[in-house]
């Protein structure tokens, strides 16, 4: 596997290539970005960009989704995969910000998790986000990238993924380190038909190599 100094190194390549990296999920307020953070599973943030203006300015605050039934939701988001159960996280969740917290995103890991719709990734990039508090998501391009960079063993969970890049990388380089691994797996190191040809990082990726031989 990769040390410490070659995983610092790799993601630098990563930033020098897409040095614009950066959240594309676009959103006027925290809680309007937790939405569209959750509506972005199983989904790309430009179809969650397409989907949530209408959304926003129909539910401004919590305590306005709060107030309507998940079937009330549906048609605004009902172009996105899994709708329904998403329409159910965005009422539960914005019901939950009201009772809970009194209507405010709350700003711990473990009181984001405790929002319906909201995993570890989710509260994660939230944090990170939102409120600049040092958090390291892992979602399918990190992961993936990771794993075919042999950063982590081939096995890792998202957990063990998510301390080993945090363990890796300087804590005010963690969201920046986040974006470049995204950019890099959408772009350079995708599912399919990665670019391994002309990747700068194929001398460290046993992957690549294998893909070109």
């Amino acid at each position: 596997m990769l040390t410490d100094q070659k995983i610092r190194q790799a993601i630098h390549v990563m930033r020098q290539k897409f040095p614009e990296a950066n959240t594309t999920l676009k959103a006027d307020t925290t809680f309007h970005f937790l939405l569209a953070t959750i509506l972005s599973a199983q989904a790309t943030d430009k179809s969650v960009n397409l989907t949530t203006p209408a959304l926003f300015q129909r539910f401004p605050g919590p305590r306005d989704l709060a107030a309507v039934e998940p079937a009330d939701v549906e048609p605004y988001i009902k172009r996105l995969g899994l709708y329904r159960n998403k329409a159910k996280y965005l009422v539960n969740c914005s019901r939950a910000i009201v009772k809970d917290f009194n209507g405010t995103v709350p700003h711990t890991r473990k009181e984001l998790m405790s929002l319906p719709g909201v995993g570890r990734k989710v509260a994660d990039v939230v944090l990170a986000e939102c409120f600049k508090i040092p958090a390291f998501a892992v979602d399918t391009h990190v992961s993936r990238v990771a794993r075919r960079l042999n950063m982590v063993d081939q096995k890792a969970t998202l957990l063990q993924i998510e301390h080993r890049l945090m363990a890796a990388v300087p804590e005010d380089k963690w969201l920046d380190a986040h974006h470049s691994m995204i950019y890099w797996g959408r772009h350079q190191c995708t599912a399919r038909n990665p670019k391994c040809a002309h990747c700068p990082l194929l001398a460290m990726c046993k992957y690549g190599q294998d893909n070109v031989m």
